[in-house]
């Protein structure tokens, strides 16, 4: 008993410290970008830095306004959640209810392969396949574009959503349909007006998931974007927070190298409001 004892106190000591080892390397990288951030946003001001249209980091007067990345995010993000989410959350209803074995083991396996694909591969498609298809279809000088970044985000982001999203229906116990059931609702009626409402905290999960992958992905988005410091148009190049930095950290130095780490600690806060404010309307739901 007593040998039980201690081995579940040593455990219990190295998931203690695995714990502590994970959010002290959460602060330091909170701290290094706060140091490293800060000197560049009091050069430049913090009106000019967040609102400043124009970003010219080698001119000379040179212009750090990342407004145009800040908007092209937002804008990349939202589109990316808007076209997959339905779809992935679709995915995953049919997968896990509806589709017979045959169906959902090539499909699954169709997922899982998409998560296993590297980002630059993505990119590399999009820019040989998608961007010409794009500036053929809309007629248009240059296809590469924030729409053709938007679609890779959306095919990117599936792999979470859809992955998490089945696990989190399968959970749901059996005795809940079987009771809907009973009562007389269809089974699809019964699949989104009972499973779903149960499982929506690991849909919602899925969903955070999949906005951090979007807000944080930087080597496709580069390679279809155009990656041009403009306010976004939709078939318009742009540049996302994320590439601004990927872009000109290799030869950046003085205010521009401290304004690239701005750029990064803006993303940084940028994300944690993100999953703050999904936390705080999930706490909601759950009460």
């Amino acid at each position: 008993m007593k040998k039980q004892k201690a081995f579940e106190t040593f455990i219990h000591g190295i998931f203690l410290i695995l714990g502590l080892i994970t959010v002290g390397c959460v602060l330091l990288i909170t701290l290094y970008l706060v140091v490293a951030g800060i000197p560049a946003i009091r050069k430049i001001g913090i009106w000019d830095f967040l609102f400043g249209k124009e970003w010219a980091s080698t001119a000379n007067e040179p212009k750090f306004g990342i407004l145009p990345f800040i908007l092209t995010s937002v804008y990349g993000t939202a589109g990316a959640i808007l076209i997959g989410v339905p779809i992935g959350f679709l995915t995953s209803v049919y997968l896990a209810k509806l589709a017979p074995a045959k169906i959902r083991t090539i499909v699954s396996g169709a997922v899982s392969l998409l998560a296993g694909i590297p980002s630059v591969v993505y990119g590399l498609v999009g820019m040989m396949v998608l961007v010409p298809g794009i500036r053929s279809l809309f007629h248009i000088p240059d296809g590469a574009s924030l729409f053709a970044a938007i679609i890779v985000l959306s095919i990117m982001i599936l792999p979470s959503i859809v992955n998490v999203s089945i696990t989190a229906l399968e959970a749901v116990p059996k005795e809940y349909e079987d009771a809907s059931l009973a009562l007389g609702a269809a089974p699809v009626e019964t699949y989104f007006k009972v499973s779903v409402p149960a499982a929506k905290s690991g849909i919602a999960a899925a969903v955070v998931l999949g906005v951090g992958r979007a807000i944080g992905e930087a080597m496709a988005v580069m390679m279809v974007s155009g990656n041009a410091p403009n306010l976004p148009e939709l078939f318009g190049s742009v540049r996302f927070l994320t590439t601004a930095v990927a872009s000109e950290m290799s030869y950046s130095s003085g205010l521009q190298r401290q304004a690239l780490f701005s750029i990064a600690l803006v993303l940084f806060l940028f994300i944690m409001l993100i999953n703050a404010a999904l936390n705080f309307f999930l706490k909601r739901g759950k009460e």
